[in-house]
Formats: C-alpha cells, structure tokens, sequence
C-alpha cells in the first residue's frame, strides 16, 4: 500500500489548495473545525480531509506537519474520519506566544474527548504517526521523524473493516494559515504486539 495523490480523496475541500505525491498544501478557511459534543456542546463538522480508504488492518501511516499558525486553535494534522460521529485526529492547535497544545481527539458514536499537552508556541513542525491493529489505533508524534512518542491508544466502535485515513487543517476562529505535509508515507504496523513478561 502507497499514500498516493491519485488515491486521495477530498471531504469539504478547501477553495485553495496543492496536492502531489511529495506535498500537500492546504490554506485552512476561518470558523472550520472538527468537534462532537463533549463540554462545549456544540457540534462542527466543516474542517478539509484529505484521505484514503483501505482495508488493511496492520500498518502505520507516518506524515510530517509545517505550519505558519498564529492565532487561537489553528490546527492541522493526521485524522482518520469515518463519518461526522466517528473519526480520530493528532494535532497541535494554537494557543498564544508562549505555548499551544499537542494533542489528540478521539470521537466514538457522536462524543469526542481531547487530550493534550503544553508545548513552547516556537515548534513549527511535527511528524505524526497513525498505526492501525484491527479495530484499535495508536497515535504518535516526533519532533525528528526519528524517534516517536505515543500520545495516545485507542478503540474505535466503528474502526474495523474499511477505514480513510489522511491529513486535515482548519482555523475554528477568525484566521487562515497555510499547512504543509510532507514525507508521508505507509509501511507495516510500527505498533508492535505487547509481549508480557514471564
């Protein structure tokens, strides 16, 4: 399997926009945002998602983020989107000067969760890594593309059998960025089967 542009698929496509096999860009669009529910009580389901279908249930899917963001909740990064009420993304969104937030969401039958942590608003660029075992899913993230540190496991209700999984950008407030990803690529599950001690 090959992350592919010919095998890309756009839902909600932005109005501008680059896509070849090495490099995507996409210039995010204000008040875009992927979001179910949980404590704020709203539902936004309008972000850019660029993705693939497969039904391969081993292998990891590795992309490498670039962003010019600057203003609260920017975003951009790896997603697996399903339908409007079950999908998983890893990004950064912004914050202010000082900091933004590295962090996942996880969105199972309509609700998502987020988890995160703080990190100096001078990082410009992250390597995420979206790995796949059935119906289970691990999300990791680099500052080299090197040496990987999970963020989070995962079970998706409705995660077995065909998925799409891709890159997404937006800009939930009033503001617009350009998102590059970059070395993209799929290979066997890095995952590897926990192996208990004797």
């Amino acid at each position: 399997m090959e992350f592919k542009s010919d095998k890309l698929y756009w839902i909600r496509p932005p109005k501008e926009y680059t896509v070849t096999d090495e490099r995507i860009e996409i210039i995010t669009e204000p008040v875009t945002d992927l979001w179910q529910r949980t404590y704020y009580h709203f539902q936004n389901d309008n972000a850019p998602v660029l993705q693939m279908k497969t039904s391969e249930t081993f292998f990891s899917f590795t992309v490498k983020t670039a962003f010019e963001s600057s203003w609260r909740f920017d975003q951009c990064g790896v997603v697996m989107y399903l339908d409007s009420d079950n999908w998983i993304k890893a990004s950064i969104e912004y914050e202010n000067e000082e900091y933004q937030r590295l962090g996942s969401v996880v969105t199972n039958l309509g609700y998502s969760d987020w988890a995160t942590t703080d990190i100096p608003a001078s990082i410009k660029h992250m390597w995420y890594r979206l790995s796949r075992r059935e119906d289970d899913y691990c999300l990791e993230s680099s500052l080299d593309g090197v040496n990987f540190k999970q963020m989070r496991i995962c079970h998706l209700h409705k995660g077995a059998g065909e998925i799409s999984f891709g890159v997404y950008a937006c800009s939930p407030e009033h503001s617009s960025f350009k998102a590059t990803f970059t070395d993209m690529e799929i290979t066997e599950c890095k995952w590897l089967p926990h192996v208990s001690g004797v």
